[in-house]
């Protein structure tokens, strides 16, 4: 059988994924990186009571489909109740969920330009029409535009990262709830808070966390230091969130992943300890940039985005100058971003490495 019988949206949709993961380019290169710096991960690492907490778990049993005793802990945590809370496979896997349950085929949906690619991934998936809003000037997303769009095109969702990704900046939660006031009836804004926890400053939205105009999303993947477990959680109206249990897989989330996220939200000394040394990290990333006249962006995340002064093709070759030195690196994807590069926060040595990687790379770039 080669003729398989795919829907035709499927058919339609093109062979991707939203991100070519730092282990095919090693493959494809033939050799490992130096320096992983480039998928935003903490390098950090988790709590040492969330290791031993996974090490210990009882593998021959299947998750609890509830996640019930994480879900209690993060309630207690934010000061709400457990039936605002969902748990699920990161938050690209709840962003799937939440596009699932709310976009058919047709339905507008608004993000900006340039913004977290799985999103997009997942609304095209269900046959969703994207409408993009560029960056404001000042490389921030801009709130008031993406709800003006959204009430242009009546859509189902509106999408924005705050602190952002890929450029790390942040809006105020002040700035978030003046920008509300154009917020459509109707509309669900999507807040993905997955840096939250990296902020310089306390920018969380200040309303209640079951306003019904929004869904917030938080990740253990980053400050917590728990990417490889897949753990993330969504909080909002409770009966938004009821919603989820029509279509999320009970059994995703395993066993080892739920003790882990409880034992690292229950150690709170490790993760200011954790934020000290992202702070540190992206204090030297942004004196490498300056050392070779390069400008950075301010940054709320585990990352620093650094302007590489020129076009596209510019930042480009830097970028590929660099990874074929041994650093993994990213970049943003769309004009006039794509200008910059991005590099994740990373323990001394592998920035000792990036301090002899990007003279080097940044002349290699000027002879092309």
């Amino acid at each position: 059988m080669t003729d398989y019988r795919l829907t035709s949206l499927a058919k339609s949709l093109p062979d991707t994924v939203p991100f070519v993961g730092p282990e095919t380019q090693e493959r494809a290169r033939s050799r490992l990186f130096d320096a992983r710096l480039g998928a935003n991960e903490n390098v950090f690492g988790p709590s040492p009571t969330a290791v031993r907490a996974m090490a210990e778990t009882q593998h021959w049993m299947y998750g609890d489909p509830e996640s019930f005793e994480l879900r209690e802990a993060l309630a207690d945590h934010n000061g709400i109740t457990p039936d605002m809370i969902v748990v699920g496979e990161g938050i690209d896997a709840l962003l799937g969920y939440l596009v699932r349950i709310m976009v058919a085929p047709g339905d507008a949906v608004v993000t900006s330009d340039g913004a977290y690619p799985t999103f997009n991934y997942h609304v095209a998936g269900y046959g969703g029409v994207l409408h993009k809003v560029p960056y404001r000037y000042d490389d921030h997303e801009d709130a008031v535009a993406l709800f003006k769009r959204a009430a242009k095109v009546d859509a189902k969702l509106v999408y924005l990262a705050n602190p952002d990704n890929p450029m790390g900046t942040a809006l105020s939660g002040a700035e978030i709830v003046e920008a509300l006031e154009y917020l459509p009836d109707g509309t669900l804004l999507v807040l993905d808070e997955a840096y939250l926890e990296c902020a310089t400053q306390n920018i969380a939205l200040p309303l209640p966390l079951d306003d019904p105009r929004v869904i917030r999303l938080r990740t253990f993947s980053k400050a917590y230091g728990l990417a490889g477990a897949r753990v993330g959680y969504a909080m909002g109206a409770p009966g938004l969130i009821r919603a989820f249990e029509k279509v999320r897989n009970h059994f995703g989330m395993n066993r080892a992943a739920q003790a882990g996220a409880l034992a690292a939200l229950e150690d709170q000394t490790w993760l200011r300890s954790v934020q000290a040394r992202i702070a540190a990290s992206r204090n030297r990333i942004a004196e490498i940039a300056r050392k070779n006249g390069l400008r950075t962006l301010p940054s709320h995340t585990n990352f620093v985005t650094i302007d590489c002064g020129s076009g596209p093709e510019f930042a480009k070759a830097v970028l590929n100058e660099i990874v074929a030195r041994g650093v993994f690196i990213r970049m943003p994807f769309v004009a006039p971003q794509n200008r910059c590069i991005r590099i994740s926060c990373g323990r001394p040595a592998q920035l000792d490495i990036l301090t002899e990687v990007i003279p080097l790379a940044l002349r290699a770039a000027e002879l092309r």
